[in-house]
């Protein structure tokens, strides 16, 4: 063999010699191709946006105009009909996230401590069945029951009261059981983890169950509970087709951008509509994260 054949079949072997050498190096070399799509699909993509919030649009011809003003902004903070629609959205986030908490927590009790461990997998396949349906199906299976002929307008008539029909309560309901799932999973895990020990010893210590629950059971799935809202309130911000199918005349913020992209084709002012989601979830996990909840989970 000469030698440069010996030098080209010695060359892999070398530069895998040098990786192995160098984990941090094979670690960044691993990792790059993911994160230039991060960068250039992810953050570049919410870089032109931001920027684009900036710009806006000739009444007349419809026209972008690039040129940096503060116009949008002014108009979201400015007219009382934008602040109450990001009040009432945040409202919505708000009441979905607490709902699905005070119904996940029973529900995810019973699952992890109650439960025959033999049966704690199939309760799990059964949260998450729902997951399985088509999102639009499920939204509109909700229509249908807020209908004027649906099931709870035959509920609510045998006791004489009228249906609630569309509209906001119509969202919020129609919400909380769209992320009930993702409320559960994460508080079900939190509880996995609990030692029977612990609930063992406050029994024979003479606490009561409310005790337990409120010295024990809470701090101990807190973090649990903060991921779970993450969950739930993020995507109760963002989301505007359920408004669609079942909020009748009511409006949430992500509506406003929908709009505006679609029917109105004012790209700035979606731009800058959808900058109001992206900083409370950024207040809420700034908070989450000085507060320590994330810290053990």
């Amino acid at each position: 063999m000469s030698i440069e054949s010996r030098e080209r079949s010695a060359s892999p072997h070398r530069v895998s010699t040098w990786l192995y050498l160098h984990p941090r190096s094979r670690l960044a070399i691993l990792l790059s191709a993911p994160l230039t799509w991060l960068v250039v699909a992810y953050l570049g993509s919410l870089a032109t946006m931001i920027f684009s919030a900036f710009w806006s649009v000739d009444s007349f011809t419809g026209n972008v105009i690039h040129k940096l003003t503060l116009e949008n902004f002014h108009i979201l903070l400015t007219q009382s009909v934008y602040r109450d629609i990001a009040l009432r959205s945040l409202g919505v986030a708000i009441f979905v996230t607490v709902v699905d908490a005070l119904i996940a927590i029973p529900i995810a009790f019973f699952m992890a401590k109650v439960l025959a461990p033999g049966l704690r997998n199939f309760a799990v396949v059964i949260i998450i069945l729902p997951l399985w349906a088509s999102y639009l199906v499920k939204a509109y299976a909700w229509r249908t029951m807020f209908s004027d002929s649906g099931v709870l307008a035959w509920f609510f008539g045998r006791f004489h009261i009228s249906t609630p029909g569309y509209g906001l309560f119509a969202t919020a309901i129609t919400l909380c059981y769209l992320w009930l799932p993702y409320m559960i999973l994460p508080i079900y895990a939190g509880l996995e983890r609990l030692p029977d020990s612990l609930l063992e010893a406050s029994s024979d210590l003479g606490a009561s169950a409310g005790k337990t629950f409120r010295s024990i059971i809470v701090p101990m799935i807190y973090p649990s509970i903060i991921a779970g809202s993450l969950f739930t309130f993020s995507l109760t911000l963002g989301d505007y087709i359920v408004v669609k199918i079942v909020g009748g005349k009511s409006q949430l913020m992500a509506n406003v951008v929908y709009d505006n992209v679609g029917t109105a084709g004012n790209l700035p002012f979606a731009a800058a509509a959808a900058l109001f989601p992206i900083i409370v979830i950024l207040g809420y996990l700034t908070f989450v994260r000085k507060s320590g909840a994330l810290e053990n989970f």
